[in-house]
Order: structure tokens, then C-alpha cells, then sequence
């Protein structure tokens, strides 16, 4: 209900009382459509994080500097770099994500090929990403989180390629390839290092990651950009951007 002031044809003024509906704030908990969602989320205010996952609101608590802020702030800066290197491919970060009806996840990190280079994911008209970046990032408490369970599940269903999940708690990196229909766990080589099956040239020293050593993190991210492969990978993208 609210009042507001109308006027008559001589100019008086008197207030009326009209039905105004209110936009229901979003509970965590709650059941609801993807449209339903994106309406009350835009009537939250700002800095409010929400998720919809199997058509359940999921909302964050207060961020943690040490069990989140910080392992966030390293993925992103391992994956800018290697978008410095590599025209063509975007990273985003808590950027909402369009996937099916009942889904639409807020990653905390995604790096996708632009789409006029053969990538899945597009933005929409009013900005948001629809469809399936090619590798998602979450960091997760424990994992114990529903990042290993309903996640997995929905980004797998959606075709993310690889998935990748940091539990902090546990001092564990989990690096998950879409391969014959399936999530498949990647391990670490001799050497330490995952290497990406889908962005050549983005490797990861997953050691030298839990233990905040960027420097070490960063020159093998380096080695990985001066190899053949990453070359091969950058000519393709260009390649397919001109034939768009």
C-alpha cells in the first residue's frame, strides 16, 4: 500500500491510497524460477551475492579475507596473466551466469573464449553472460561444500569443461576435466604441474599455489605460454575470430 498525491480537472490536490506490489526479498532457501529470481535479486540491495542452483537460492555470508578473499585474489591473477598472453579470452569474476532454467550461478572466477572465436558462452543484451564459460573457478570452504556436489553437478549437466575447485580448509585443489560424458580428475605431473586441457599453455604448480608462492605459480604459468601449444591455440583463435 502507498499514498500518493492526485489532482483534479480544477486543480486540487487530495492523496489516495493505492496497491502497490512490493517485490519480495530474497531468502536463502527459497524455491523459485530463474525469472523470479533475477527480479527480486535486482531489487536487492547492492553487494547482496545470490545464487540459483536447481532452482534453489543460495545466498554468501560475509566474505573471509583468509579463507576467501586471498585464494580468490591468486586465481584471478593467475588467470589475467594468462589472458594477457591470449587474445581472445576473457575472464570474469562474481560476474551471474545464465545456464539452464533452474540455474543461474554466480562463479567466483570463469574464463571463457570469446564467442565469436568458437566459445559457448555470449553475453546477453542486458550484459550477462548465457551458456557455459569454458573453465569456472570456485573457492570453497571445506569439501564438504555444495561447490563438489550440486555445482559439480549443474556445470557438468551444462557442459563447463573443466571445473576447478580450491578447498581452503583442506589445503586441496581439485581440477575437473569434461571428458566421454563425464567429470574426469586431473593430476598433477612429475613435475607438480596440471596442465589444461582446453587453454593450452595454462598450466598450474598446485603446490606452489597452496603455499602462496605467485612468483613460482607465475613462472610456470610463463612456461606454459612459450610453449608450441599455447602458439598453436592463439593462431586458431585468431583464425576463427576473421572468419566471423
Amino acid at each position: 500500500m502507498a499514498a500518493i498525491n492526485l489532482q483534479t480537472k480544477e486543480g486540487r490536490t487530495f492523496r489516495q491510497t493505492i496497491n502497490i506490489p512490493e517485490i519480495p526479498p530474497l531468502e536463502n532457501g527459497d524455491y523459485l524460477t530463474r525469472e523470479e529470481f533475477e527480479r527480486r535479486y535486482n531489487a536487492m540491495p547492492e553487494g547482496v551475492k545470490a545464487e540459483l542452483i536447481e532452482g534453489r537460492v543460495y545466498m554468501s555470508s560475509p566474505v573471509r579475507s583468509r579463507s576467501h578473499g586471498e585464494p580468490h585474489s591468486l586465481v584471478v591473477g593467475w588467470l589475467v596473466f594468462y589472458k594477457a598472453f591470449t587474445p581472445g579470452v576473457f575472464v570474469t569474476d562474481n560476474s551471474t551466469v545464465r545456464m539452464d532454467e533452474p540455474n543461474e550461478p554466480q562463479p567466483d572466477v570463469a574464463l571463457r573464449i570469446n564467442e565469436a572465436s568458437g566459445g559457448k558462452a555470449m553475453l546477453s543484451h542486458d550484459d550477462y553472460l548465457e551458456g557455459a564459460p569454458e573453465l569456472i573457478v570456485e573457492i570453497a570452504a571445506s569439501s564438504a561444500s555444495h561447490d563438489l556436489r550440486d555445482k559439480k553437478e549443474v556445470y557438468h549437466r551444462n557442459g563447463v569443461m573443466e571445473y576447478i575447485v580450491w578447498s581452503v580448509f583442506d589445503q586441496r585443489l581439485r581440477w575437473f576435466s569434461h571428458e566421454a560424458g563425464e567429470y574426469v580428475e586431473l593430476n598433477p605431473g612429475e613435475d607438480g604441474v596440471i596442465r589444461s586441457r582446453v587453454f593450452p599453455g595454462l598450466w598450474l604448480d598446485v603446490e606452489a599455489l597452496l603455499k602462496d608462492d605467485m612468483a613460482k605459480v607465475l613462472a610456470t604459468l610463463q612456461q606454459g605460454l612459450a610453449s608450441s601449444e599455447h602458439t598453436g591455440f592463439v593462431k586458431r583463435l585468431s583464425e576463427a575470430g576473421e572468419q566471423k
